[in-house]
């Protein structure tokens, strides 16, 4: 929980912080904050995949401290949206079938087979909304504003994903599964 309220804030803080005092300050602030999450990751013993997103934080704030760069900080989003693309790519490619393992770990209820077998093909869903999702984070770093940009890090990409996963669930529902269960 309050590692998705940081992520939700990073964006929009780091802005108006770069507009009160001086650039490498504030990722020298940001840098000891993501240090901090990554030692307590560490001591907490968890697993790589949970380890990711620290080390993603910690190596593109090094950079952007080192070289003073916005972009570098910019690219933060991009970087994760990249690395879940890659991993439902994988997930469709490789039949690991990512869809029904959230859905089966969130949803408590018995799954029908028609259920089971729309899951089975929901990674490939996902690969286009993680692919729309990265380009939209490219765009906004490359040709938007520095608001723009932190509305669409923090707040935009849950909307564009909330709106993906009810879309997702609607079809199912509605045409889906009352489709292939005759």
């Amino acid at each position: 929980m309050l590692s998705n309220f940081l992520n939700i804030i990073f964006a929009p803080a780091f802005v108006v912080l770069i507009h009160y005092f001086e650039f490498r300050s504030v990722v020298l602030l940001y840098l000891v904050m993501a240090v901090g999450f990554f030692i307590y990751k560490l001591v907490k013993k968890s697993t790589l995949r949970d380890m990711v997103l620290p080390t993603i934080y910690v190596v593109a704030l090094s950079f952007a401290y080192y070289f003073s760069s916005l972009e570098s900080v910019k690219y933060i989003p991009v970087t994760l949206s990249s690395i879940f693309l890659f991993l439902f790519i994988d997930s469709h490619f490789n039949k690991k079938e990512m869809v029904l393992g959230f859905t089966r770990q969130f949803y408590k209820k018995e799954l029908s087979e028609v259920e089971v077998e729309y899951l089975k093909k929901g990674d490939g869903y996902w690969v286009l909304v993680m692919l729309i999702n990265t380009l939209i984070h490219l765009y906004v770093v490359n040709f938007t504003n520095d608001v723009v940009w932190a509305f669409y890090a923090s707040v935009g990409w849950y909307i564009l994903f909330f709106v993906a996963l009810f879309a997702q669930i609607i079809y199912g529902k509605v045409f889906y599964v009352r489709l292939y269960s005759r």
